[in-house]
């Protein structure tokens, strides 16, 4: 009797081990996050080199990195395919948009992922890193410019937002985002040649600032050439906005306090971290960044 209890008791032992094992090994399988891909033209999707599919793509994904390849459809024989990296977190959500050109100068994308945020000390919100193809693309969030890729932004609200990013010579491309609190959205933007830009010459800026000294009277502190002081001077270049903003600080989070043009000169009154101090006004003082004005 005592054996057959005995030999009882180990099979139960046995099953319960395995149907530990079977579901330990079944929830491992289970974790990763989802991944979701958009093309124009319609792609297949080969993701560590196995075909998956073709665009638009949602499906489950392991955690960890993968290599995620788009080629498009025979019909687009003119369009070039693209491959690219991507991180997979725990229960998120990988998002993939691209639209594929002729070449890769003329093809354009965004790839968003989410972890968690590293900041720990950061509770009031979340962030966004936000980086580019070119790099030094002006970043703005919900209209309002906030500097320059790559660049990570904290304390940002839980919500909807829209996010912008921008380079004279490419298209701009605007995607709405969901910021959460305690995690980091990481946002890579790959912009596209603008066919019709044409970039402004040294002579074209001279031209038109001799015209405009021609047409207009100069402020004392705003002239279209240099100043009589012999004090260095900055020229404001061509703005993708048509201006250029002035702030009461030194960085891109300060109030705005005016709107300067191209071609207008200024004398700088101190300068600090990329940034110069100007009197934009009779009597009133502001920054301005130096990435759109010459130094003199």
């Amino acid at each position: 009797m005592k054996r057959k209890l005995l030999l009882l008791f180990v099979l139960l032992f046995i099953f319960v081990i395995f149907v530990a094992i079977k579901f330990f090994f079944a929830s491992q399988k289970e974790k990763g996050g989802v991944i979701k891909i958009l093309s124009s033209p319609t792609s297949t999707v080969f993701i560590d080199s196995a075909a998956l599919g073709k665009t638009p793509y949602e499906n489950k994904i392991k955690i960890g990195e993968h290599i995620i390849k788009l080629i498009p459809e025979k019909t687009a024989t003119n369009t070039a395919s693209w491959q690219g990296k991507i991180l997979i977190s725990q229960g998120t959500l990988a998002y993939i948009d691209r639209e594929l050109g002729e070449n890769e100068l003329s093809s354009s994308g965004v790839i968003f992922t989410i972890s968690k945020s590293p900041n720990k000390e950061n509770k009031d919100g979340g962030e966004l890193f936000v980086e580019s193809e070119p790099d030094g693309s002006i970043i703005y969030l919900d209209n309002d410019e906030k500097g320059i890729t790559p660049l990570v932004l904290s304390g940002i609200s839980k919500g909807n937002h829209e996010l912008s990013v921008y380079n004279p010579g490419f298209l701009r491309r605007t995607q709405k985002i969901n910021i959460e609190e305690g995690y980091r959205l990481n946002a890579h933007f790959k912009l596209a040649i603008d066919p019709s830009f044409k970039k402004i010459s040294e002579e074209d800026l001279v031209n038109a600032t001799i015209a405009a000294a021609l047409s207009t009277t100069p402020s004392p502190t705003s002239t279209a050439g240099t100043t009589t002081s012999g004090k260095p001077t900055i020229t404001v270049r061509s703005t993708p906005t048509g201006w250029l903003r002035v702030r009461n600080d030194p960085n891109v989070n300060a109030t705005e306090a005016a709107k300067i043009n191209p071609g207008d000169v200024f004398e700088i009154i101190s300068e600090q971290s990329g940034w110069y101090k100007i009197e934009y006004s009779k009597g009133k003082l502001g920054w301005v960044s130096g990435q759109y004005v010459d130094k003199k």
